[in-house]
């Protein structure tokens, strides 16, 4: 087998969504464990819907996940230029090609003709007739037009289209990766336009063609095209080229069912673009990670990856074709999961500059002791900065539901108590506040969690955190005494 060649071939008509970054990430590991080639291309051949910045944020974002490019825009190669609107003249050249062979056709129609074509053969059985075998015969192009009136309109700069030729009776058939043999009617293939009237080439025509001169031997992309790979069969048959394998990847369905459409994502609550997990705080690890394992399993129970780890394991045959549902919770556990395997001093580090732009200045080395006490209680690395206020200010409330619940008749004078001993001195270690605290209720005659609750309500305002006693050996014993106290005096 020569050498695997893929690409990620997203259009510039907006920022990159979580389904495209799934599709760059299958190309990727597909490349990476084979050894292979991993290429981008721009397909901005939609100049109608084409956003300005939306190049610069799919190159962002790949690098952000880690996805290294081999060839694209930046890195170069030598089959550029990787953008389509700079490859004109060589789809051009094919189109005049197919048209010369009979493979595709000029359209002349107007908008006005063809809108008055759909409306003639609309009916409850074709609610949306087509341009093809049916109906060409009744339209205005080079197969109905004689040759010396085709001449004539291109000379006068007729608007006109390039359409494929479909012929009707045959089947057109194809082995998927993903869904193994695949077969259309070509009845049920529409003459599909290969260049528009502006002279821009259609995704299909640029498609193969950029695929073809690009060596692409594998193109895995998601199934919302397969119905399209019939034409472009057709076309890599008409221009005598072999067809790539071909895998389309399971649809990302929402968590009620269907597709996760911008709009059913918007009323579900569930972000879409890539760029919306970046600034909602995820770690780029955990989104390839579940992406990952959104349509594909490694064959085992094991669910935590890392990007090397992925492309180990990796295959095209495990990706399933039933359709996936997108589950956030899930990828909030993810998050959590990989943000414990980041090294403390990445996070203390960016926990201290979240920090400072609130106006918190406190001591690096008690911000990564902090950090070490709280990096297996978030899901976020944010929820370092904002939960925990509480190691830098005494809390000036308690929570309500945990007051009603630990706060007991006996709470404020074994809180006191407590409080007293820590002022009598005691080493700043978890296990000295823990030998007062147990000493304490022995004598009292009570059990610990008698005063265990009530001193971290007291220390902290609220019921959950990292070890009590870890936590009041950083806060150390005379701030820990001080919040005793005032806690008994505010809730009696």
């Amino acid at each position: 087998m020569s050498q695997v060649r893929v690409r990620f071939a997203p259009s510039p008509t907006g920022y990159l969504h979580i389904g495209g970054l799934r599709t760059a990430l299958y190309n990727y590991l597909l490349a990476r464990q084979t050894g292979g080639t991993f290429i981008l291309r721009i397909e901005d051949t939609d100049r109608t819907r084409f956003v300005a910045d939306a190049e610069d944020d799919i190159l962002a974002t790949l690098k952000w996940a880690g996805l290294d490019v081999d060839e694209g825009p930046e890195a170069g190669g030598e089959c550029g230029p990787y953008r389509q609107s700079e490859r004109s003249a060589l789809y051009l050249r094919h189109a005049s090609e197919l048209v010369d062979s009979g493979a595709a056709y000029y359209a002349f129609d107007t908008p006005e003709e063809l809108d008055a074509m759909r409306e003639r053969l609309k009916s409850p059985q074709d609610p949306s007739p087509r341009y093809d075998c049916h109906t060409r015969g009744n339209m205005r192009n080079s197969l109905t037009l004689s040759p010396d009136d085709v001449a004539t309109l291109l000379a006068t700069g007729t608007p006109h289209v390039v359409r494929l030729l479909v012929e009707p009776g045959k089947t057109i058939s194809f082995v998927d990766a993903v869904r193994d043999q695949v077969s259309f009617a070509s009845e049920v293939v529409d003459d599909q336009i290969l260049v528009k009237s502006d002279g821009m080439p259609t995704y299909h025509l640029a498609n193969v063609v950029d695929d073809h001169y690009m060596s692409i031997t594998h193109v895995i992309r998601g199934e919302e095209w397969l119905s399209s790979t019939p034409k472009h069969i057709l076309l890599y048959e008409a221009l005598g080229w072999t067809a790539p394998t071909m895998a389309h990847l399971p649809l990302i369905l929402s968590p009620t069912g269907g597709k996760l459409s911008k709009r059913a994502a918007e009323r579900q609550g569930i972000p879409v673009l890539v760029k919306q997990y970046q600034d909602a705080g995820y770690e780029p690890e955990a989104l390839v990670n579940y992406l990952a394992l959104l349509g594909w399993n490694p064959g085992d129970d094991r669910e935590i990856f890392d990007l090397a780890g992925l492309v180990e394991v990796f295959s095209l045959e495990r990706v399933g074709s039933a359709g996936v549902q997108f589950d956030l919770e899930k990828l909030a556990w993810f998050n959590g999961q990989h943000l414990r395997r980041l090294p403390v001093a990445n996070l203390a580090e960016r926990t201290a500059t979240a920090l400072a732009s609130t106006g918190i200045e406190v001591d690096a080395a008690y911000v990564t002791e902090m950090v070490g006490l709280m990096q297996e209680r978030v899901a976020f690395a944010s929820e370092l900065a904002t939960t925990t206020g509480y190691f830098f200010s005494d809390p000036m409330s308690y929570d309500e539901n945990g007051v009603k619940k630990r706060w007991k008749d006996d709470s404020a004078e074994l809180v006191v108590a407590y409080a007293a001993t820590l002022e009598a001195g005691i080493e700043d270690t978890p296990e000295a506040f823990e030998q007062a605290l147990r000493q304490l209720t022995e004598t009292r005659e009570v059990g610990a969690g008698r005063l265990i609750h009530p001193a971290r309500l007291a220390v902290s305002g609220v019921t959950m955190g990292p070890g009590l006693f870890e936590m009041m050996a950083l806060l150390g014993s005379e701030t820990c005494a001080r919040r005793l106290r005032r806690a008994a005096q505010v809730l009696g």
